[in-house]
Order: C-alpha cells, then sequence, then structure tokens
C-alpha cells in the first residue's frame, strides 16, 4: 500500500485476522504492505502465537534475555540443534558415551569395543588419537572427562580381574602425546570417578562387612603418579562412607559454587497441573571382584562397639514387645545392626555446613546413593573442604577418633524412584536427574525386591544454592528394562537447552526455561549419552547402541556456513566471535 493512503482494513481488525493464522502465514502476510509488515510484528501477536505453537504455560514469562516475543519465537525455532550433519561409524560396537573438551576443540567417545576415541572438532571431523584398553584387561570403555585446562582426559571402563571377576579402572592420558599416564583401580565401576581439580581425580573403593552392609571410600588420587620421592602422597582418602541394605556410591561428580551465574529458573510452579503430559514439538527427525574383610578400625574398642550394638539388635529381635512385633528375619537384624553402628560410629554432622555464608566459595561432591534398596534412589551431597584438594597429608585423611569412624552426608535428597542419570548445569548451579519413579505409596520390605519403576523417564531439577527441588518435572523419554537390567543414560545441560537419551531410539531437547520438549533425534537403538558443544549449544552429539555418534546442528548455523566458501577444512569456532 502506498504511503497517504488509507488502509481499506483498520489495524484492530487486521490484527484479529492474523490472530487466526499460523506463523508462517503472518510472515508471508507482512510482506505485502507497510501496514500488513507492521502489524505482522505486533508484540501481542507474537506472544499469543507463541505460546500456542509451542504450547507454553503462559504462567511462565518471557524469558528474561530476550528482547521481543518474534525473537524468542525464532530463538525455539531456529537454533534447536536438531538437523543431522554427519554420522560417525568409526567404533565397531555400542558407543556408550560422549563428552566435549571444555574449550570445544575436541570430544571423546567410550564403546563397547573398548577403545577410547579422541575426535578433533572441525567442519570436517576425524579421530585424533584412538586407544585400545583391551591389552590392560578392560572389557570395554564407559565414561571420560577432560579436565579444565584440556591438558588431561579421565577414562573410565570395566576391569576383569582374576576368575573372570569385574570390578572398575581409571585410566588418565596426556593430550599432548596420548601417553598413559596412570591408571587407578574403582570400585564398583559406575563409580565413574570425576575430576576435582587440574591434577586430581577422584575413585570409589568398596568394603563389603556382611551380606547387606558395606563401606565405600571415596579417594583423590594424583594423576601424575610418576613420583620424585617416595615420601610424596599420590592419593588419600576423602571420605568413607557406611552403605545399607545392599546400597552403594555410584557416579560422583564435583560442583563448583563459585560458577553460579545465573538467575532462579522460573518455571511455573504455581499450576504443576498444567501442561502435565508431554508434547513435543519436533524440529527434527523424527559383581564386584573380591570379597572384601571388614573394615579396619581406628581403635581396638571398635570391635568391642560392634559387638554392643550386635548384642542390642539381637535383643530387641528376638524379645517381641507382648507378641505385637514379630521377629526380626536375618536382613532385618543386619540392617538394624547397620543402623545402629552408623549412629555410634559416625562424625557428627555440622548444621553449618551448608548454610548460605560463603556458598559462593564451596564445592560440593555429589553422587548417587540409597538406604532403602540397591538401587540408586538418594542423591549424596558432601562439602569439600580446602584441605581435601590435595594429597598433602596423612594418606587415609584428617585424623578421627574412636567414635568417628564413618562419615555423615551432609545433604540427602530422595526421588523416590530409580536414578539413571545426573548432569551440572554449565555454572554447577542446578542439578539435572534422570529418574525412573517408583509406584506411589510403595513400601519396600525387601531391600533386594526393589518396586517396579516406571517406563517414563523424569528429569528432576534441583537449585543446589537452595537444595530445593525447582520446576515442573521434564518428560518425552522412555525406558523399558526392569529394575535390575537398568543402566546409566547420560544428560547435558547447555545454558537454554537440556538433552537427554532414552531406550525407545531417540535423544530428546527440552527448553529450560519453559519446561517444553522441542525435539526427537532419530537413532536405530538406544541412545545412551548425548552432549551440547560447550562453546556452541547449537551443536549437540549423540551416542547410541547403533554403534554411531550422530552429529546435529541447528537450521540457523546450517545457513551460515551454506553461505560461506567452501574450505577442505573449516572450524566451526569463527561462529562463536560474530
Amino acid at each position: 500500500m502506498e504511503s497517504g493512503v488509507t488502509p481499506l482494513l483498520p489495524d484492530t481488525i487486521l490484527l484479529e485476522v492474523f490472530q487466526n493464522l499460523e506463523h508462517q502465514d503472518v510472515l508471508a502476510a507482512g510482506g505485502t504492505c507497510t501496514q500488513w509488515y507492521g502489524v505482522s510484528r505486533d508484540g501481542f501477536l507474537w506472544r499469543d502465537l507463541f505460546y500456542r505453537y509451542y504450547n507454553v504455560n503462559r504462567s511462565i514469562p518471557r524469558h528474561p534475555a530476550a528482547t521481543s516475543w518474534l525473537g524468542e519465537f525464532q530463538r525455539l525455532y531456529d537454533t534447536i540443534p536438531c538437523v543431522q550433519v554427519a554420522t560417525l561409524k568409526e567404533h565397531r560396537d555400542q558407543v556408550l558415551h560422549v563428552s566435549f573438551s571444555h574449550n570445544g576443540y575436541f570430544f571423546s567417545s567410550c564403546s563397547k569395543d573398548c577403545f577410547v576415541k579422541i575426535w578433533n572438532n572441525d567442519l570436517e571431523i576425524s579421530v585424533l588419537h584412538s586407544a585400545n584398553m583391551r591389552p590392560y584387561n578392560w572389557s570395554y570403555t564407559q565414561f571420560s572427562q577432560f579436565n579444565t585446562e584440556d591438558t588431561l582426559l579421565l577414562v573410565s571402563g570395566v576391569y576383569i580381574g582374576p576368575h573372570s571377576s569385574s570390578s572398575g579402572e581409571i585410566a588418565v592420558f596426556n593430550l599432548d602425546d596420548f601417553t598413559l599416564l596412570s591408571r587407578v583401580r574403582n570400585k564398583p565401576y559406575d563409580v565413574f570417578g570425576c575430576w576435582l581439580n587440574e591434577t586430581h581425580l577422584i575413585s570409589g573403593n568398596l568394603h563389603w562387612i556382611g551380606n547387606m552392609t558395606s563401606c565405600s571410600v571415596l579417594w583423590l588420587n594424583k594423576a601424575y603418579q610418576d613420583i620424585e620421592s617416595e615420601n610424596i602422597n599420590v592419593v588419600k582418602r576423602l571420605f568413607q562412607l557406611q552403605n545399607r541394605n545392599a546400597s552403594t556410591i555410584r557416579t560422583v561428580m564435583v560442583a563448583d559454587c563459585s560458577r553460579h551465574d545465573t538467575p532462579d529458573l522460573l518455571l511455573g510452579l504455581e499450576h504443576p497441573g498444567l501442561n502435565s503430559s508431554p508434547w513435543v514439538f519436533n524440529l527434527g527427525s523424527d559383581s564386584e571382584d573380591e570379597c572384601c574383610n571388614k573394615p579396619k578400625h581406628s581403635s581396638e574398642n571398635a570391635n568391642e562397639a560392634m559387638a554392643g550394638v550386635q548384642d542390642c539388635a539381637e535383643l530387641e529381635a528376638n524379645v517381641p514387645s507382648e507378641g505385637l512385633q514379630p521377629l526380626m528375619n536375618e536382613k532385618q537384624l543386619e540392617a538394624r545392626v547397620a543402623e545402629l553402628f552408623l549412629q555410634a560410629k559416625t562424625k557428627p554432622v555440622d548444621i553449618n555446613i551448608l548454610s548460605e555464608h560463603q556458598a559462593d566459595q564451596k564445592k560440593y561432591l555429589i553422587f548417587t546413593t540409597g538406604s532403602l534398596t540397591y538401587t540408586p534412589h538418594q542423591i549424596g551431597i558432601k562439602q569439600i573442604l580446602p584441605h581435601h584438594m590435595e594429597t598433602t597429608g596423612p594418606v587415609l585423611g584428617e585424623e578421627r577418633s574412636s567414635n568417628e569412624f564413618f562419615d555423615p552426608l551432609d545433604h540427602t535428597i530422595d526421588v523416590h524412584g530409580h536414578i539413571i542419570g545426573m548432569g551440572l548445569s554449565p555454572d554447577h548451579r542446578y542439578l539435572y536427574v534422570n529418574s525412573r519413579a517408583w509406584p506411589k505409596g510403595c513400601i519396600i520390605s525387601d531391600p533386594m525386591n526393589p518396586p517396579p519403576i516406571a517406563e517414563e523417564i523424569d528429569i528432576h531439577v534441583f537449585d543446589l544454592k537452595t537444595m530445593q527441588e525447582v520446576t515442573q518435572t521434564l518428560r518425552a523419554h522412555t525406558a523399558y528394562t526392569p529394575n535390575d537390567e537398568c543402566f546409566f543414560i547420560f544428560l547435558d545441560v547447555s545454558r537454554d537447552y537440556v538433552a537427554s537419551g532414552a531406550e525407545d531410539r531417540h535423544g530428546y531437547i527440552w527448553d529450560r526455561h519453559y519446561n517444553i520438549c522441542l525435539a526427537k533425534l532419530q537413532h536405530e537403538d538406544v541412545v545412551n549419552s548425548v552432549a551440547f558443544s560447550p562453546m556452541d549449544q547449537e551443536m549437540l552429539i549423540t551416542a547410541s547402541d547403533d554403534c554411531t555418534l550422530k552429529v546435529w546442528r541447528s537450521p540457523r548455523v546450517l545457513r551460515i556456513i551454506n553461505t560461506k566458501p567452501s574450505r577442505k577444512k573449516f572450524s566451526f569456532f569463527w561462529l562463536n566471535r560474530k
């Protein structure tokens, strides 16, 4: 329409018409004339289109960083890594894990073929190094993690010991020349292991005290163990924790509170019932190895204390109160003995350990554990103090009195289900947890027979600043294996998105702010692991039982790449300097 000409339709009528169109029709109509272009950019129009198209709970406000509803609509439509750009087939068996270096230049993958591969993250992705761990009696590699400076790589795997028994082991590689620096025992193998700082890593060990009771010891290890003096420690005990009802410590990770730099998540908790059914906006294509002895006590009186609590438990078990309580069976008796021993031999809890005083300077050790059954259903949290940060001092850690044999947990979160995955947000404030729920109101009477678990996978979100669960539970992905066959499904979190694998042959991507599933990423088999590039959240890699890694990019990035002159080898990282 020419300027100065009276429009045939007033803006209010035109806006009402546009509100009944789809977003692509509104954009097309905006090219008709100046008036229609102005109305097609109306903020109220795009707010309505946004909530309707993405099925977002209307109680959730616009993202704090967004400048317009049109821009936010375009962000979710155009910046999700949902377009497959490459399939990597170098592994010969199931690919179990993938992880990026912190600078985004490399990523590593672990597989049932017992290789760990380090890849160069250029436009043409290639393998820089491939290490076969079978000569070291490994059965397979399962997990890897770069240290913060990207100079060392931690690789965790399953080790085959004497008489075909299995445990775990951690290997450390120097990324300058890919030499193997050290190997550390890790038991059980699903402790995985993690970096505490640039040169020290955390591993686990497990000692069985009885049929249902054990002791988990978490160790700090130097990555470089070719020491110059026999007086220099290469290991130190961090924590010693008692496990009851056949549970163990698994899946350790470190959260650094000094990295907290994001605002509170605002995800419509006032109306948790709304939008509860999963809805997917599809932008893309469719046994331990040894019989361990009892742990050594710090004084001879400890054995007497153990005998005392046994006598007490036996007395409780065999003398019913006027016939109202049945006699304890063997498992119940052992659980009662373990409970009394734990009360008698645990250091007192520091009630100020998780206070907000100097909270931004704290580091937390996070792991899965349990108290009711052998399946991991709780998240345990221990604060890492300054004297824990290096191996100097006594090998067994700080001195303990005869009545302080075990360390207490500083905080415990129960998710009432089987935990199958955990991941931290980039700033380490929020913990995302994959869990398969137990039936509501279930009672566990036998620790070796946990409740059945749901096929739906829930993602719970916990704020490590307040130790409270936040947001609605994220859903869309599923799993089918029962309790005794359940395996870890790794998830990853970027600035705006969270992604996870699933047993239904897809990876999934959600928006962290709006609590919606945006994309399904198809494979031919179970998707075990996902990883965002830490320098570009518009790139995602998925790892699957179909023996492949798939690389996914956003539509926006692909348009930019296709407009650039082709090169034989070209890096993605120019995008981040725009």
